[in-house]
């Protein structure tokens, strides 16, 4: 007896800031590539067919992208990440060092802590230990 069939892979490959089709927001989109592959005694041996969508993220409809626009927004995608990390380094709301030296921890220093109250060397730091 021999085993065969399909499985279906979704891969997530960006978000996007996008102006939605359907609704009209400008909102989050993600881009995901849908990959089914031919199994073998459930072992996926090559695939036979690859599509591409985005998915709004506020009123949650999907449109399939074609392959050369999807390459274009991923590329999109990756120059604005390039240009978000040069624009947003220093800017993290959450990080000691922006809010006026509270906590003592420098920077980048956990947003929930009580501002450097049982934060010194031999109390461990953790507020719920005893």
């Amino acid at each position: 007896m021999i085993i065969f069939g399909t499985k279906g892979y979704i891969y997530q490959l960006a978000i996007l800031t996008l102006v939605c089709g359907q609704c009209g927001n400008p909102s989050a989109h993600t881009l995901r590539k849908r990959v089914s592959k031919f199994t073998l005694f459930f072992v996926p041996l090559f695939p036979y067919s690859t599509k591409h969508y985005t998915q709004c993220t506020f009123c949650g409809v999907e449109h399939q992208v074609p392959n050369e626009q999807a390459e274009q927004l991923l590329a999109q995608s990756a120059s604005q990440a390039q240009q978000g990390v040069g624009q947003q380094h220093g800017a993290n709301p959450f990080a000691r060092g922006a809010q006026g030296g509270q906590g003592g921890q420098g920077g980048g220093g956990n947003p929930f802590s009580q501002g450097g109250q049982g934060q010194q060397p031999g109390q461990g730091g953790n507020p719920y230990q005893r």
